[in-house]
């Protein structure tokens, strides 16, 4: 289905409801550019990483779409789950794993209370940036704690940049971008106003800090966009 949420007046923040769940591949790749591309960094890395036997997370896995990939990829036995606490999208995620007769473990769940078992890799799309700066480095030391050595975070987040003009051009560059992809500018405004608040980017310097600061040995971009990233720590 195509992405037509924000054609009509917002009445509440954005939140991953059933409206949202019923169009978010398409959101996803209308509103991220090049957002294949990421994913298939992403999907790359995840199975670089993933031993026999070991397990892999996607928090915030929305419907599954990441998750079927790696698993249609996969040259060794491993467990692949993911977490989210939007029953919407998690509806969708079963329904897609039921079709392709895939068995994958998604499960609702608070990504900042859940038990990690040990794993090889966990992965986060946009996730990190809807967690709340006070918990979030929590968030990302529990990650770090959960995962064996030399396992990879892979992540991405839109990103700023704390020079106030370039901040300004890449927003605009942006829009610019999800105007080629058929939105509109009330569409824009619209779903710019409901992520007040509820959407915090931190710059890629700051990203790259919390995750060492958290217990990674290295963390560095490999995919960017003007303010969209795909970072890798290395435990």
């Amino acid at each position: 289905m195509n992405d037509t949420v924000f054609t009509k007046p917002i009445k509440k923040q954005f939140e991953f409801d059933e409206e949202v769940a019923a169009v978010f591949d398409d959101m996803l790749e209308r509103s991220v550019p090049f957002y294949k591309e990421s994913q298939k960094i992403t999907q790359f890395f995840a199975l670089k990483n993933l031993e026999e036997g070991g397990v892999l997370y996607d928090l915030g896995c929305s419907t599954a779409s990441l998750l079927l990939n790696i698993h249609r990829g996969l040259e060794v036995n491993a467990e692949l789950i993911g977490l989210d606490n939007s029953e919407a999208m998690l509806a969708q995620a079963r329904r897609k794993c039921e079709a392709y007769g895939v068995k994958i473990d998604v499960k609702n769940a608070d990504i900042l209370e859940y038990e990690y078992k040990k794993a090889d890799v966990f992965i986060s799309n946009y996730t990190l940036q809807f967690i709340r700066p006070l918990v979030r480095e929590e968030l990302v030391k529990k990650i770090a704690d959960s995962m064996r050595e030399k396992g990879v975070f892979i992540f991405s987040e839109k990103v700023i940049s704390h020079q106030t003009k370039l901040n300004k051009d890449l927003i605009e560059c942006y829009y610019d971008f999800k105007k080629t992809q058929g939105y509109s500018e009330y569409e824009i405004m619209q779903k710019r106003e409901a992520l007040e608040n509820v959407l915090v980017p931190y710059s890629e310097e700051e990203n790259i800090k919390m995750a060492l600061n958290c217990g990674f040995s290295h963390c560095e971009v490999v995919f960017r966009w003007a303010n969209f990233a795909t970072f890798i720590a290395i435990k």
